[in-house]
């Protein structure tokens, strides 16, 4: 299927620099910008909310920001909610990129949602961003009652990066005996962090949101040795088969024209010859990250919204 036309003018306006010949500090500089200017629209029609609080959360090695959203259907606490982590190679992103995807998310689920903030490359390094993830997970979950969550309704959401993050807290909480998710969400995952050139997508090497170039640039940012590109943090599609088994049902949102959907769809096979309950849709026209571009795209709207009905009926926040 050809790339949604709306999406790919919206590309075209914002195409990434060549890295190869660049310091890191005035690549990383200017993409965040040029991120953060893509991802940040105005959008008059954005649900109204009952509550929007920003936060302040422990992270490992001090505090991270936070923020939470709490629908106007949310439902007397303690209710569901979704602790939800932003995508951007381990390089780009905060709270401020994914706010919209926040609010509809937690509108069509009628869950509360925390998203969280976490540490950045190249300044901080792998493991960081899944020491803060995880770090987070556990002080939410341990302030259910100050959030109003119910602790047997928690989800871990994410997109790309994010939705690394997710998978890694899904298996981490599951190999300790910690309070596991109920369900994940995971955005067009990056379930590995070794190589995507074999998907020869050339197409994409102008493209925004994602291309071999630029997931170079974000895995050699984020994980410095080449030894860790395999660790199960950062690529959970490699873990041991016993770090699949009795992880939370899972949906995963994919996209035709991504890198990473091939890897996406080996991870729900993975989770479910484990047993684990899973779903896929996929949106043929669409390019990875394609859900931070609502403000141009109604099929990017439709789709946040089908996936907060989703999850939002997993746990039990809509009927």
């Amino acid at each position: 299927m050809a790339m949604d036309d709306t999406l790919k003018s919206f590309m075209d306006k914002f195409k990434m620099p060549d890295f190869s010949n660049m310091d890191w500090k005035g690549s990383t500089d200017g993409l965040r910008k040029s991120f953060y200017r893509a991802s940040r629209s105005v959008e008059r029609d954005l649900p109204d909310l009952a509550e929007l609080s920003n936060l302040v959360v422990d992270g490992a090695d001090g505090p991270l920001k936070a923020r939470l959203y709490v629908p106007l259907a949310a439902g007397i606490a303690p209710a569901p909610a979704i602790i939800f982590f932003h995508g951007g190679g381990f390089v780009l992103g905060d709270l401020d990129t994914h706010d919209v995807i926040c609010r509809r998310l937690a509108a069509s689920s009628r869950c509360r949602v925390l998203s969280v903030d976490y540490r950045l490359a190249p300044e901080n390094a792998f493991p960081a961003a899944h020491r803060d993830a995880l770090a987070a997970w556990e002080w939410a979950t341990d302030r259910n009652n100050i959030l109003g969550f119910d602790p047997d309704r928690i989800a871990v959401s994410g997109d790309s990066a994010g939705g690394n993050l997710s998978a890694y807290i899904a298996q981490e909480t599951a190999r300790t005996g910690a309070l596991t998710p109920a369900f994940q969400l995971l955005l067009y995952p990056l379930v590995q962090f070794v190589d995507i050139r074999a998907k020869r997508m050339s197409f994409q090497e102008s493209g925004f949101f994602i291309s071999p170039n630029l997931f170079d640039y974000f895995r050699d940012s984020y994980v410095e040795k080449e030894t860790d590109r395999m660790d199960k943090r950062v690529s959970p599609l490699f873990a041991p088969d016993e770090d699949f088994a009795g992880l939370a049902p899972a949906h995963l949102v994919l996209c035709g024209w991504d890198p990473l959907k091939d890897e996406g769809k080996a991870y729900a096979s993975k989770l479910a010859a484990h047993g684990v309950p899973v779903t896929i849709k996929e949106h043929p026209g669409m390019v990875h990250g394609f859900m931070n571009m609502t403000a141009v795209s109604t099929a990017a709207r439709k789709a946040i919204e089908d996936a907060g009905l989703i999850v939002g009926r997993a746990l039990g926040g809509r009927e």
